[in-house]
């Protein structure tokens, strides 16, 4: 008896194989199984289940209120709809604030969900917790930039934008790399820093409004398809998925009101014999009910 092909999925190796051939990717947020599965089919290799979630399937300001839980939920779900995409999962707010319960999250979240890597919001802090998933053999990607964890002290603005603060982020990068990061995540910043990175570090950096430079670029699936009322300047407005959706449900709506729906061959219907047995129940239903 013949056995299914094994799936071959993309690696990180085969990120950095990418990376090296000068090859650009695209990266997609990506929350549920049935997007998942049309992503996979688009040919996207790489998707992020990010905690914008909070945003843009829970209805939150900010991205602070999404439990660890519910992301590893949605992390395996796509995970079963992309088996051959690399799979990356953000780590919710607080998830990662010591080294012992950081390590533990993580943990967890690769076992339960069977990502291929993790995205943690880093500062200096981070570094011996990257270094202790790194023994272990997780593959973290250190998001620096405009981190969404931290609108509290920084608000949501670029960041990165004096030669001082554009060295920082760029050393930092580079502390977390020796440490063991496998890659670095830049959102929000100018273009010198990616470029900056990029020739110092040989490791994958996926930019989020982080210019030209980056090897893959990732930005959320609902502002790319016109789901939301708004979106940041670096997301490109491809499709309008709103609109078709608006108009799919009012012709939905109309075509009930109008009779038009449902049609006969939408329906179950009963063979001539049950008709039959059915009518004369029913006489003695009416019987009975008198």
């Amino acid at each position: 008896m013949s056995t299914p092909s094994a799936i071959t999925r993309f690696r990180l190796d085969d990120f950095r194989r990418a990376m090296a051939a000068g090859e650009k990717l695209a990266m997609l947020t990506c929350y549920d199984y049935t997007t998942a599965t049309l992503l996979e089919a688009s040919g996207v290799k790489l998707m992020l289940v990010g905690d914008s979630a909070a945003n843009v399937i829970l209805g939150h300001d900010t991205t602070l209120p999404i439990p660890l839980d519910f992301l590893i939920e949605l992390t395996a779900a796509v995970r079963r709809g992309a088996p051959s995409a690399f799979v990356m999962a953000d780590m919710p707010f607080g998830t990662t604030s010591s080294v012992s319960a950081g390590t533990r999250n993580v943990v967890r979240m690769v076992q339960r969900s069977g990502c291929d890597a993790v995205k943690i919001e880093c500062s200096r802090g981070h570094i011996r917790l990257i270094q202790n998933l790194a023994d272990q053999g997780i593959a973290v990607f250190a998001h620096l930039g405009l981190t969404p964890q931290s609108v509290q002290r920084t608000g949501y603005k670029a960041q990165g934008r004096s030669a001082h603060d554009a060295l920082m982020i760029a050393d930092l990068a580079g502390d977390l790399i020796n440490a063991g990061a496998s890659g670095i995540l830049l959102e929000a910043v100018p273009p010198e820093i990616a470029r900056l990175i990029t020739d110092r570090l040989d490791v994958p950096v996926i930019g989020c409004g982080a210019g030209k430079y980056c090897h893959a670029h990732v930005v959320v699936l609902h502002d790319l398809l016109g789901l939301t009322p708004r979106s940041p300047r670096f997301a490109p407005r491809i499709g309008d998925a709103g609109l078709s959706t608006r108009r799919a449900v009012a012709r939905y709506i109309d075509d009930i009101a109008k009779g038009r729906y449902p049609k006969p061959a939408q329906g179950f219907s009963l063979s001539a014999e049950e008709r039959a047995i059915l009518k004369e129940e029913l006489k003695h239903w009416a019987g009975d009910r008198d």
